[in-house]
């Protein structure tokens, strides 16, 4: 499944994700690894692929189940694209620095409390793989950012599900690039 977001879901490392609780009740937290494309990308081989990537950050594919699921028919597009719902930082690493970005260790906490640990090697689509099928289809530009997948521990999924509140704060964290702090704000 690939799905966009809109340019004002981003927001940076010292933004505030900001709910909009009159309109969504069921706001999710997703750690990924995100991919950031350098330079202009377009049918790429996936033994190609790591040479048209920046570097790598953190990010958050927040996420309003409720939208997500059922009141947009079931198209992902609005309960992924609500402002501030792509929280993305601390920095960019370069591949130099990351090394093998198929092994990193990757964690998202909610107030102090893990939801999710797992490694990246654990992805189901591997990196390489998603540059090459979208650059096949769509020209990557400089500063396109990719998300990666998210490990097991999502709210939705939790028994009782558990959903982001006002007042909350998300840790995301992935070995060698740092943590990303978020707080959440009513919108």
């Amino acid at each position: 499944m690939t799905f966009a977001k809109f340019t004002s879901c981003i927001i940076g490392p010292e933004d505030v994700l900001r709910l909009k609780t009159k309109v969504t009740s069921k706001v999710d937290w997703e750690v990924e690894l995100c991919l950031v494309i350098g330079k202009t990308a377009q049918d790429v081989k996936a033994e190609d692929a790591y040479k048209y990537v920046l570097g790598f950050t953190v990010a958050q594919d927040i996420s309003a189940r409720d939208w997500q699921k059922k009141l947009n028919g079931g198209q992902f597009l609005l309960g992924k694209s609500m402002d501030t719902f792509c929280p993305i930082g601390p920095c960019i690493t370069t591949i130099d620095e990351i090394g093998d970005p198929a092994n990193l260790e990757i964690s998202c906490s909610v107030n102090g409390v893990l939801k999710q640990k797992s490694n990246t090697n654990q992805l189901v689509h591997k990196m390489p793989a998603l540059i090459e099928r979208l650059s096949s289809v769509m020209t990557l530009l400089p500063g396109d950012i990719i998300l990666t997948g998210t490990p097991g521990g999502v709210g939705m999924y939790r028994n009782p599900p558990e959903y982001l509140r006002p007042g909350d704060v998300i840790h995301s964290e992935i070995q060698k690039i740092g943590v990303l702090t978020t707080r959440v704000q009513e919108f």
